[in-house]
C-alpha cells in the first residue's frame, strides 16, 4: 500500500526524498520504497522519519 502521509508530510516540509533520506541516514531509494508500499521500514527508521517530518508513528504509518 501506497504510504501517500508519507509523501505529502514530506512535500509539506518541502523535503526532497533525498533530503529526508540524509536526515534519517538512508538511501534516496529506500524512501521511495515506502512510498511506494514496496518496503516496510523498521520501527527505527519510522520513528527517524516521524522526527525528521515532526510528525507521530499514528499520523504516517497507521493504516486505518
Amino acid at each position: 500500500m501506497k504510504n501517500l502521509r508519507l509523501k505529502a508530510a514530506r512535500a509539506a516540509k518541502d523535503l526532497s526524498q533525498e533530503a529526508l533520506a540524509d536526515l534519517c541516514d538512508v538511501s534516496r531509494q529506500t524512501i521511495s520504497a515506502i512510498e511506494k508500499g514496496d518496503y516496510n521500514p523498521t520501527i527505527n527508521l519510522c520513528i527517524a522519519i516521524c522526527k525528521a517530518l515532526d510528525k507521530t508513528l499514528d499520523e504516517l504509518f497507521w493504516e486505518e
